[in-house]
């Protein structure tokens, strides 16, 4: 009786464990708050920044300084993915819903969906409001600054919630493949934050792999001044969208696997 319950039946169910979750509405405060929190200090020195960059090489790119709140916003999104499954494993939940729902990729697909969909919905917000309290804080400062509708910009905003929405998912499938919060946030913080930082440290044979490291180009997108390491930034997102794509495939092959 149970593997006949309709996928909506799941999903709605995973909806309703993941807004019950204190945690749930406490990482969405924290997402906005810090958030924009460093969009207000990032912005604070504005006129210095675009002094420092009138003197030099680099054009002055208001859109993308005023999402820099990805950088931290994309470990606390990350923070939520993950314990949309590792909570169930913590508490042993996770038992009781693959008893009811015995098909566990319904189970993975519906955590996934929900994921994905709670990140882009947040992420999205957060793009948005940091561009226009960035943009406000530039012109207080009587320095150059963005309109939405301006060339670009539009494209830069959506595109930091489609990668924010994708670390989410990205955190889903470590979290199903580690079954740990600790294990899969440290996974997390070296996919997007260890491996680029110290690139220059690895062998030389590894840098073809860190150039296409998916989450390198794809923050890219957050920018309307063309970065020449990566002059094709969408396409690094969809990269980057590919490769969460296999991590969670690999979940879905172990959540089938083993025994829990």
């Amino acid at each position: 009786m149970s593997a006949t319950v309709p996928f909506t039946r799941t999903l709605h169910a995973e909806w309703i464990k993941l807004r019950s979750l204190r945690s749930t509405w406490y990482t969405l405060a924290a997402l906005m708050a810090v958030g924009l929190g460093v969009t207000g200090l990032a912005m604070s020195d504005a006129r210095q920044s675009y002094t420092e960059a009138a003197a030099g090489p680099q054009a002055w790119d208001p859109t993308g300084r005023s999402l820099t709140a990805y950088i931290i916003a994309q470990l606390i999104i990350g923070v939520l993915g993950i314990l949309i499954v590792t909570s169930e494993y913590a508490t042993g939940l996770i038992r009781t819903s693959l008893s009811a729902t015995p098909r566990r990729h319904r189970v993975l697909a519906a955590k996934a969906i929900i994921a994905t969909g709670v990140a882009l919905v947040a992420g999205q917000a957060l793009m948005f409001a940091a561009f226009f309290l960035g943009q406000a804080m530039m012109a207080a400062q009587d320095v150059p600054h963005a309109a939405l509708g301006d060339d670009g910009v539009l494209a830069a905003v959506a595109g930091g919630g489609l990668y924010l929405s994708a670390i989410a998912l990205l955190a889903v499938g470590l979290g199903v493949i580690t079954r740990a919060t600790a294990g899969a946030l440290a996974t997390l913080v070296a996919i997007v934050f260890l491996v680029p930082a110290l690139s220059g440290a690895f062998p030389s044979w590894t840098h073809g792999l860190i150039d296409i490291w998916p989450t390198r180009g794809a923050a890219a997108v957050l920018a309307t001044v063309p970065d020449p390491e990566f002059p094709h930034p969408w396409l690094n997102l969809g990269g980057l969208w590919l490769a969460v794509a296999a991590v969670l495939a690999a979940g879905f092959v172990l959540l089938r696997r083993r025994d829990v």
